[in-house]
């Protein structure tokens, strides 16, 4: 028997905010759409650029809560990652014509960008997501008591210095 995955990664920005709702089961889920964009040049140099628009669906599980985390976190115009599969949809409308439609299932999803430097996974908690999210993006500088220890202010230059031996 032959094996068979389907399988999306997409990284890209949120066309609006998301929107979440409850089904009548009580199950939550928020949707939104992902805008993916490539550039290039054309025969004749002249820049080209295509977007492209998903349609994402993320569920609330027994396992993790992210329709929750989307509904708190997530914005329009924020950067993206997510992970799920492809699902195409068929169904009747009110005139009766059939309809379809391209969904990605999110199965994980990452933050990228921001200034606050967070990043949430399907399976992470969503108190542990926040403080991630309210965390300051500037470094805390620590000071080692250690001799020879992680402390560089002995050597500010080094830090500074673009002529180094590393061959990248």
């Amino acid at each position: 028997m032959s094996r068979s995955l389907n399988k999306v990664t997409l990284i890209g920005n949120l066309g609006s905010d998301p929107e979440v709702r409850a089904t009548a089961g009580g199950n939550r889920v928020a949707t939104f759409s992902l805008a993916t964009s490539r550039s290039w040049n054309d025969a004749t140099g002249s820049k080209q650029e295509k977007t492209e628009w998903h349609r994402c669906v993320v569920w609330n599980t027994k396992t993790s809560q992210l329709a929750d985390i989307v509904e708190k976190y997530v914005k329009k115009g924020d950067k993206l990652f997510v992970e799920g599969r492809i699902e195409y949809r068929q169904w009747q409308d009110k005139e009766n014509q059939t309809r379809y439609s391209t969904e990605i299932n999110v199965r994980e999803m990452i933050m990228l960008g921001g200034g606050s430097g967070a990043a949430s996974r399907g399976d992470a908690d969503s108190e542990a997501s926040s403080a991630a999210r309210t965390r300051s993006p500037a470094p805390a500088k620590a000071k080692s008591g250690t001799a020879g220890g992680d402390d560089f202010d002995d050597f500010p230059g080094a830090l500074a210095d673009e002529d180094d031996d590393l061959p990248f």
